[in-house]
C-alpha cells in the first residue's frame, strides 16, 4: 500500500507540472481563439533568459546575494516574456486578424522556430542549471503507519504548491477582472469586441504576457529539475494531451487532465509497464487523449460549440 501511494503522489505532483505548461495553451486559446504551438519554445525561452540573467548579474554587478540576483533575474526574464509579446502582437498577430485558425496556427508553428533559433542565438545552446533554492533532497513520511514509509520530493513539493496557487490566481483573473471578461468576449467574437471598443493588440499583448510569465514559471521548475536545455521545448508535447483530455477553453480542465495523466502514466508505467516490457509512460497520455476525442471531441471540460443555419 505504502508504494501504491508514493507511485499515487509522485504522479500528481508530476500531473501538475504538465497542468502549468498545459496552461499556457489554455489561456492563448481561450482569449484570442489561436492554438499557441510555440507555448513549448516559450518554456524554453524563458527558461533560458532566467538561467542566463542569475548566471550573468553577479558578474556585472558583483552581487553575491542569491536572493537578489534570482528576483533581478526574474524581473528581467519577464521584461524580455513581455517583449516577445509585444513584437509577436505587433508582427505576427496583429496583421492576421480575422484570419482562418489554420493560418494562426501556422504563424504559431513559425514563432516556436523563431523563438528556438533566437533563443540558442541569445544565450546559447549549452544546458544551464537554474537554482532559486528549492529544496532537492527527498523525505520519507508516515514512518509510523508504512513500513520504510513514503518516500517524497521535496522539489516536486514546493513545485506543485507553486503551480497550485498560480492556478487560482489566473482562474479569479479570468472570471473577476474586467480584463479577464474582455479577454474572453476577444476569444468569442474578434469583430463584435472590436465593435464594443475592445482594443485588440492591447489585449492580445495582455494574454500573452500572462502566458510569458506561465511559461516563465514553469521554465524555472522544469529547469530546476532537469537543467534548461533545448529537449525542455518537448515538455509541452506532453502538455496537448493534457489539453486535448481537459478542454482548450478551461482552466480547471487543465489541471484536472494533467492529474489524471500524471497519475495514469505513473501507475501505468510501476504496475502494467512490467507485463508489457515498459515504455507505457511514453504513449499513454496519447492514447488516453486519442480515446477521449473519439467519446467528447471537445474535451471533458469543454465547452459544446453548437453552429446554427
Amino acid at each position: 500500500m505504502g508504494f501504491f501511494l508514493e507511485t499515487l503522489i509522485g504522479g500528481l505532483m508530476t500531473g501538475m507540472l504538465y497542468s502549468l505548461v498545459a496552461l499556457g495553451f489554455v489561456l492563448i486559446f481561450k482569449a484570442s481563439g489561436v492554438f499557441n504551438f510555440a507555448q513549448g519554445a516559450m518554456v524554453l525561452f524563458a527558461a533560458l533568459a532566467m538561467a542566463r540573467f542569475a548566471e550573468w548579474l553577479p558578474a556585472l554587478t558583483g552581487l553575491d546575494n542569491k536572493l537578489i540576483t534570482n528576483a533581478l533575474a526574474f524581473t528581467g526574464a519577464m521584461g524580455v516574456m513581455i517583449a516577445v509579446a509585444w513584437v509577436i502582437e505587433r508582427f505576427v498577430l496583429g496583421r492576421l486578424v480575422n484570419q482562418e485558425g489554420i493560418t494562426l496556427l501556422m504563424a504559431t508553428l513559425g514563432i516556436s522556430y523563431f523563438l528556438d533559433g533566437a533563443g540558442q542565438t541569445l544565450f546559447g545552446s549549452a544546458i544551464y542549471k537554474i537554482d532559486v533554492g528549492m529544496p532537492k533532497d527527498p523525505i520519507f513520511l508516515f514512518e509510523s503507519l508504512f513500513q520504510g514509509g513514503i518516500l517524497i520530493s521535496q522539489e516536486d513539493v514546493v513545485a506543485t504548491l507553486i503551480a497550485a496557487a498560480l492556478v487560482v490566481v489566473l482562474s479569479a483573473f479570468f472570471q473577476y477582472t474586467s480584463t479577464g471578461r474582455a479577454l474572453r468576449a476577444v476569444a468569442d467574437d474578434h469583430q463584435a469586441a472590436q465593435s464594443i471598443g475592445i482594443p485588440l493588440n492591447r489585449i492580445w499583448v495582455i494574454v500573452w504576457s500572462v502566458a510569458g510569465f506561465v511559461a516563465l514559471v514553469a521554465g524555472i521548475i522544469w529547469g530546476s529539475k532537469l537543467g534548461v536545455q533545448f529537449s525542455l521545448s518537448l515538455v509541452a508535447l506532453k502538455a496537448l494531451p493534457v489539453v486535448i483530455l481537459g478542454g482548450l477553453t478551461s482552466v480547471p480542465g487543465a489541471i484536472i487532465g494533467g492529474l489524471i495523466i500524471g497519475v495514469g502514466e505513473k501507475l501505468s508505467e510501476v504496475f502494467i509497464g512490467p507485463m508489457l516490457g515498459g515504455g507505457i509512460e511514453i504513449w499513454f497520455a496519447y492514447v488516453l487523449a486519442l480515446l477521449v476525442l473519439f467519446i467528447r471531441p471537445q474535451g471533458l471540460f469543454g465547452e459544446k460549440i453548437i453552429d446554427r443555419v
